[in-house]
């Protein structure tokens, strides 16, 4: 017989939601990782699969697990710019200041990679914009090292410069 939970990453990686519903029907493991650590949340999140993603989170899928380097679905939205997949996440409850194996955030993700929809997103949420990583960069050195002048900007209004 089949592992089911080896069929689970595969199926939220591309978004086969009958596929997803029978195997949580048959009691797969939601927080199932890959060698690399990845959940099928991570994974949906990371390919911007919306509806694998809001059946993984309702059947109960951890929402803040993370891969073997720390990352989160919702750094992985930020990284890809998946505004709509981060408001999921964090409507459900994704914590938005969690750190990953070098210290960054969601929200330095954004910054780094001019995803500004989802730094504003992630700021008007409440993310904290004086957070630094392991090397004391924080979002607005990241958005100003990458010549991100919107994010720049959109950080420095949430700071009060």
């Amino acid at each position: 017989m089949e592992n089911i939970n080896e069929l689970i990453i595969p199926a939220a990686r591309k978004g086969e939601i009958e596929v997803l519903k029978e195997l949580i029907l048959r009691k797969a493991d939601l927080d199932f990782t890959d060698e690399k650590g990845y959940t099928p949340l991570i994974i949906a999140c990371y390919n911007n699969q919306m509806e694998a993603a809001r059946l993984l989170i309702e059947a109960g899928a951890k929402i803040d697990a993370a891969d073997q380097g720390g990352n989160t679905a919702l750094m992985g939205a930020a990284f890809k710019g998946y505004k709509d997949i981060a408001k999921l996440l964090i409507d459900s409850g994704a914590s938005l200041d969690l750190k990953h194996g070098n210290g960054g955030t969601a929200l330095m993700f954004a910054a780094m990679f001019g995803r500004n929809e989802v730094l504003a997103l992630l700021i008007g949420r409440g993310a904290d914009p004086t957070l630094t990583d392991h090397r004391g960069q924080t979002a607005m050195d990241y958005a100003a090292l990458q010549g991100n002048e919107m994010g720049s900007e959109i950080i420095g209004r949430a700071m009060g410069a």
